[in-house]
């Protein structure tokens, strides 16, 4: 039987093109867009914590911004195949094996973010390594820019009505265009909340307040650490992959999975971080 509150529950889907416009055979997405507006907002940030002296050890910035520029393409590869790349892995293998060409439909599936990491860091590390940058100051300032991305991101997921979250009578439940004819957490704004709003703010106060940057690998660290928790946290009211469905006792899913390694690495990375400035 149908109540008040189930009624309310029920809000329907923003009706917003997944396509913004489109020239000739060129279709602009608003997933294309949040990747390349979190790049480039995030640059812009990472420019600022650069140039401001204050915020690094004996004043002086672990790279310049000459090399920071030329790094955006390198980020940009480690995003874009790493998340790629990492999707396929994680979660649509048979259907790629099946079907090689799939690899390359991104509207088929999307992005991995443990794959966009992984592949992050490799380009990280190579960049660091051929230009003689400290690799965990590199580390520092990417992880405090990440969450304008993910936010972007996780917007992007909404509109186009994907990666939506479990049953609910919440409210603020919607009912989602791919979702079935129920209710269901809006699931991405939980995640671009947590993943990037809090994230970005509690970033900021470590670099800005605390000064963290001027103990190579700590901010790194507290970003694993709360993008960890905020995944786990948020994997309680997404509904697994369709391909995959929980993995264990109706609950585990392959995002909490993966993402516990990330909070042990996290946690490894403070201490490590500590030990450090506590010898230096």
């Amino acid at each position: 039987m149908e109540t008040i509150a189930t009624r309310l529950a029920i809000l329907p889907f923003p009706e917003i093109d997944p396509v913004i416009f489109t020239i000739g055979p060129l279709a602009i997405h608003w997933y294309g867009l949040a990747y390349v507006a979190g790049i480039l907002i995030g640059w812009f940030y990472a420019r600022r914590i650069v140039q401001n002296t204050a915020l690094w050890r004996n004043g002086t910035p672990a790279f310049n911004l000459t090399q920071l520029d030329d790094f955006l393409l390198w980020v940009a590869a480690g995003i874009v195949l790493g998340g790629r790349i990492g999707y396929i892995l994680f979660y649509d293998l048979s259907s790629v094996l099946q079907n090689p060409i799939r690899a390359i439909e991104i509207w088929n599936g999307g992005m991995s973010f443990h794959g966009g990491l992984l592949g992050t860091t490799l380009a990280m590390i190579i960049f660091a390594r051929r230009n003689a940058i400290a690799v965990w100051s590199l580390f520092d300032v990417v992880a405090a820019v990440v969450p304008i991305g993910l936010f972007f991101g996780r917007i992007a997921n909404f509109i186009n009505g994907e990666l939506w979250g479990r049953l609910s009578s919440m409210p603020w439940a919607i009912v989602f265009p791919t979702g079935g004819p129920f209710p269901r957490h809006p699931s991405q704004l939980y995640e671009a909340a947590l993943e990037g709003i809090l994230l970005l703010l509690v970033l900021a106060y470590f670099v800005y307040r605390r000064k963290a940057l001027k103990v190579p690998g700590l901010v790194c660290g507290i970003f694993v650490c709360g993008y960890a928790a905020s995944r786990i946290f948020v994997e309680f009211f997404r509904e697994p992959d369709a391909q995959i469905g929980y993995l264990a006792g109706g609950w585990l899913t392959m995002g909490m999975v993966l993402s516990l390694p990330m909070a042990l690495a996290g946690i490894w990375a403070i201490a490590r971080a500590r030990r450090a400035a506590a010898t230096a």
